[in-house]
């Protein structure tokens, strides 16, 4: 049963839907067939989601199970409100309820926008998530596998870069060209902390990567560095 403040959400999205946005989503989403997309910006759907997070786990599922896009995207934005404000068990609870759904985390932005502010915090404060990065890594899902890339990203900004360089290694052989550029983001997202790590680990692994991944991984560096990789790819 839906609720009075879901259904609220619902009409406020429909409300600030642009025409030309959509245009724009349809071009770079290739939203699955029966996606409906509004084209809602993403601004305006992190600010709707500050204003609904006290939604209930209730309200939040039927958005992560909705076949309106930004109605599933706000719904993860809402849980990364709730998971920044959550501590110990609460959190985890938040987090299993996430892993339980990544199902309906079903494109590039979906996942780029929750991973790492749902996953990221807990990964930061729990010592033994490593499994969580190697079964998501491991599933048949591109998405669950670029979840668990992108979620590094918090990792990343603590200052801790081996799980992320594991999971390069472990995914260079991937199929899907969507964890290739993952890859690459995370690494160049390496580079802007320490750009040596970088150098070094592409100076040991650098052939047996993706070209897309080198590609992406070294735009930070300077053209001279740059080319040196790109060429070996």
């Amino acid at each position: 049963m839906t609720t009075a403040r879901l259904e609220a959400l619902r009409a406020e999205l429909r409300g600030l839907a642009e025409p030309r946005v959509r245009a724009q989503q349809e071009r770079v989403l290739s939203p699955a067939d029966g996606d409906e997309l509004l084209g809602v910006r993403v601004p305006v759907m992190r600010g709707l989601a500050r204003t609904y997070r006290g939604l209930t786990l209730d309200d939040v599922d039927a958005l992560l199970r909705s076949g309106v896009h930004e109605e599933r995207f706000t719904g993860l934005l809402v849980l990364a409100e709730q998971v920044r404000r959550a501590r110990g068990g609460q959190r985890a609870a938040l987090v299993e309820f996430y892993l339980a759904r990544t199902a309906h985390v079903d494109n590039w932005d979906l996942v780029d926008g929750s991973a790492p502010v749902v996953l990221g915090p807990w990964l930061l404060e729990e010592p033994t998530s490593a499994h969580l990065l190697d079964r998501l890594s491991g599933s048949a899902s591109v998405w669950d596998r670029r979840i668990a890339v992108v979620a590094t990203l918090a990792l990343i900004r603590a200052g801790a870069y081996e799980p992320t360089f594991a999971l390069v290694l472990a995914l260079r052989r991937d199929p899907e060209p969507m964890v290739h550029k993952a890859l690459g983001w995370m690494l160049r997202e390496i580079s802007r902390h320490d750009e040596r790590a970088v150098v070094a680990f592409l100076d040991r692994h650098a052939t047996e990567l993706p070209r897309i991944t080198v590609r992406h991984a070294t735009e930070r560096l300077a053209p001279q560095e740059r080319a040196r990789f790109v060429r070996r790819r």
